[in-house]
Formats: C-alpha cells, sequence, structure tokens
C-alpha cells in the first residue's frame, strides 16, 4: 500500500453483525490510518458524523480475518478483546477492507514494538546534586540506571516476541483444527498486549518517581543512611551530656 493511500481516510458502507435479534445492521465505517482508529456511525450523513461514533477500535494488535463463511464477511479483533463481525458488498470490496486493516494494524504494531528501544549506556548520563557528594550519588545514580536499563531491556525482549507471535497468529488458515481467530489465540493476543502495556507503565512511573527521588534527595545510599544514623546518635549523646 502506498504512502499516500495510508494518509487518507478510507470509508465506505459495511453490515455489521449487531446481535441474534437485530441481526445484520448498515453502518458507515471509517478507517484513519493517522490515529490507527477504524469507527462506524449509524449512516453517512454529515449531522450524524459530527457526532462521537457508535463504535470505535484501535488496531494495533488487530486481527483482521476473512471468514470462511463467504467471500464478503471478515472479522476484526482488537487487543482490547473486542470484535466486529462485518460483511463488505462483494469480494472485492472485503479484500480492500482487509488490506488496508491490515496495513494500518501493521504499521502501528511494528511502531509499538520499536516504541521503547533498550536505554543508552549509562555513559551518556551525567547526573549531580549540589547537596550531596559527588561520589555518593554518581553510585546511587548510576546503580538506578543499571537497574532500569535491564528492566528496559527485557521488556524490549518480550515485545520483539510478542510481535512475532501475533504475526504468526495473523499468518494460520482461515480453516483447519486451528484458525487465526481460535477464542484462546485471540485471548492471547489481548492478554499479552495489556500485560506488557501495564508493565511499560509501571516501569515509567517507577522511572519517573526515582527521578524525582534524586532530585528531592529522599533516595539515600547505604552509606548516606549509617551517616544520618550516626550523626542522630552523636547528637542524642551530647545532649545527654549536657
Amino acid at each position: 500500500m502506498s504512502a499516500e493511500m495510508m494518509c487518507q481516510l478510507y470509508e465506505g458502507q459495511l453490515s455489521k453483525y449487531t446481535n441474534v435479534m437485530k441481526g445484520w445492521q448498515f453502518r458507515w465505517f471509517i478507517l484513519d490510518p493517522k490515529t490507527g482508529i477504524l469507527s462506524y456511525y449509524l449512516s453517512e450523513n454529515e449531522n450524524e458524523r459530527k457526532q462521537q461514533p457508535r463504535g470505535w477500535v484501535h488496531l494495533e494488535a488487530a486481527v483482521i480475518a476473512p471468514s470462511d463463511e463467504d467471500s464478503n464477511t471478515f472479522t476484526v479483533n482488537s487487543s482490547s478483546g473486542e470484535s466486529f463481525k462485518l460483511r463488505a458488498q462483494d469480494a472485492r470490496a472485503r479484500q480492500e477492507w482487509v488490506n488496508r486493516l491490515r496495513a494500518v494494524s501493521q504499521m502501528y504494531t511494528t511502531a509499538a514494538a520499536q516504541n521503547n528501544p533498550p536505554l543508552p549506556p549509562r555513559e551518556h548520563i551525567v547526573l549531580t546534586k549540589p547537596c550531596m557528594g559527588a561520589g555518593v550519588q554518581s553510585s546511587t545514580s548510576l546503580a538506578l540506571w543499571d537497574a532500569f536499563s535491564a528492566v528496559r531491556e527485557h521488556l524490549f525482549r518480550a515485545e520483539q516476541n510478542n510481535y512475532l507471535m501475533q504475526r504468526a497468529i495473523d499468518d494460520l488458515p482461515a480453516t483447519g483444527e486451528i484458525k487465526h481467530v481460535d477464542p484462546g489465540l485471540l485471548i492471547l493476543k489481548a492478554s499479552s498486549q495489556s500485560m506488557l502495556t501495564s508493565l511499560n507503565q509501571c516501569l515509567f512511573i517507577l522511572h519517573q518517581e526515582s527521578a524525582n527521588g534524586l532530585a528531592s534527595g529522599s533516595i539515600k545510599t547505604k552509606g548516606s543512611i549509617k551517616h544520618d544514623h550516626h550523626s542522630q546518635h552523636s547528637h542524642s549523646k551530647k545532649k545527654f551530656q549536657l
């Protein structure tokens, strides 16, 4: 798919399977490659589209699969667990939607895997603090940096493996004993993506807290704690002697 097409909205009417009672309903779908979002409205009416969409999914790590029911139906299974069962006007229209959706999904999935590269070597980092000894501050900062670098490296490898796993699931056949829309595999994809997102958020929070702690001096080394204890003991001893 060309770079120009990846920057343009793609929209059109699709039938969406609502539920057993209502069955198939026409909806107006819009694919926005710039945001990675597939959204839909009741109709293409301009006033309708000024409102919030009736539903939407982000396509990062999504599975877009042609159905074996017929040549017009396909499904969009997001990493959050939400699923759209859709039907195009004909087989050609279905293939166009599937190709575009997969291209956007792959773009955002690849970007997510590459979004958090390993931290740079600690030699590139200069950390100083006037109110603490240079040696103590340097030792504390480098120890923290080493710890965060190690965790970031493990997460980066996990993200790469997660991406390979999701691509392998997408490449499974639409029919057979193991299919790419197998409920267990979809749950595996959603769970692994959610876990990585949560771990990255936790790492970010810890990194921010440690940076704030170093800046305020609330993070102390073993040596500084020992020094504080000695100072308090000496002060108490002098007070007792007085």
